[in-house]
C-alpha cells in the first residue's frame, strides 16, 4: 500500500475539561488523567511527533477554547500543536494561534458554517487547518457512518466520506477522524471508519478512537489508511510508550519519524 512507504507519526491527545486532561469511553464516564501542563512536558520528551489538545467541554458549554490552557501547554513544546474546541470563527482561529498553537481543529463550526474552512485556508494556509470528523455506525449511510457533532450528541445527517470530501475541496489540511463506537474502548480503531475517511481524500488523516494493543497502530496504517495515529488511553495510563509504539511499527517495516 502506498501509504505504509510514508513516515507515520505518532500523537497522543489532551482532552480537556475543568483544566484537567480527562479519558473517557465512547464520551462518557471521564475519568481524570492528569495535569496538562505536566502531559504535554512528559510527551514532548517521550518522543512524540504532534500533540492534540482538545477543549471537549467548549461547544457544549457554548464558549470559545481557554486560551490560558493552549499558552501554558504550547510553552511546554516543540513539537506541533493542534488545539480544538470551540473554534467557531476567523478572530477565535487567530487567538488560538497567537496562543501558541500550530494548527486549528474544527468540528462542529466547521458543519454549521462549511465556509469557514475556506476562509481559514486562505488566511492561515491549508497546514494550520484540521477538520474533526466524529464519526458513528450508521447503515443509512453510503459509508456506513454517519457525522456527529456537539461532542458526539448530534446527529447531522451528513456521510463521513462525503463530508471528509468536500472539507478538503473547501481547503482543509488535515482530517482528525474519530470512531465514537471506538473512543476509549481499546478494542482498535475502527478500521472500516478510518478507511472510508482515508480512501476518499488525499491530504493525511489522523486516526483516532480505540487504541489498545500495539497491533492496532499498525492496523489502522496497513488497513485503515492512517498517515497520523491519535492515542491518549493507552499513553496517558502508560500502557506503551510511545518509543514501544514506533519500535513496534519499525519491526513491522513501518517508518516513524
Amino acid at each position: 500500500m502506498n501509504k505504509v512507504k510514508k513516515k507515520i507519526k505518532i500523537m497522543p491527545c489532551l482532552d480537556i475539561k475543568d483544566a484537567r486532561v480527562v479519558k473517557g469511553v465512547n464520551f462518557v464516564n471521564l475519568k481524570d488523567a492528569g495535569d496538562p501542563v505536566v502531559n504535554a512536558k512528559f510527551y514532548e520528551s517521550a518522543g512524540a511527533d504532534e500533540l492534540a489538545m482538545l477543549d471537549i467541554a467548549a461547544t457544549e458549554e457554548n464558549r470559545k477554547t481557554r486560551l490560558k490552557w493552549v499558552e501554558k501547554v504550547a510553552s511546554q513544546l516543540k513539537m506541533p500543536l493542534t488545539v480544538g474546541g470551540g473554534i467557531t470563527s476567523i478572530e477565535v482561529m487567530r487567538q488560538v494561534l497567537m496562543a501558541g498553537a500550530d494548527r486549528v481543529s474544527v468540528n462542529t463550526a466547521a458543519v454549521v458554517n462549511p465556509g469557514l474552512i475556506k476562509k481559514a485556508a486562505k488566511k492561515y494556509g491549508s497546514d494550520s487547518v484540521v477538520v474533526a470528523i466524529d464519526g458513528r455506525k450508521n447503515a443509512d449511510m453510503d459509508s456506513g457512518y454517519e457525522v456527529m457533532v456537539c461532542g458526539g450528541k448530534r446527529q447531522t445527517g451528513k456521510d463521513v466520506a462525503a463530508w471528509a470530501k468536500k472539507c478538503e475541496k473547501l481547503g482543509a489540511g488535515f482530517i482528525l477522524a474519530t470512531s465514537m463506537d471506538g473512543d476509549g474502548t481499546l478494542d482498535g480503531y475502527d478500521i472500516g471508519f478510518t478507511r472510508a475517511v482515508s480512501n476518499s481524500v488525499d491530504i493525511p488523516v489522523i486516526a483516532s478512537g480505540g487504541a489498545g494493543r500495539l497491533v492496532h497502530f499498525y492496523q489502522a496504517v496497513v488497513e485503515g489508511g492512517a498517515d497520523i495515529l491519535l492515542a491518549a488511553s493507552v499513553f496517558h495510563f502508560r500502557t506503551f510508550s510511545i518509543g514501544q509504539v514506533k519500535e513496534y511499527l519499525q519491526t513491522k517495516g513501518i517508518s516513524t519519524y
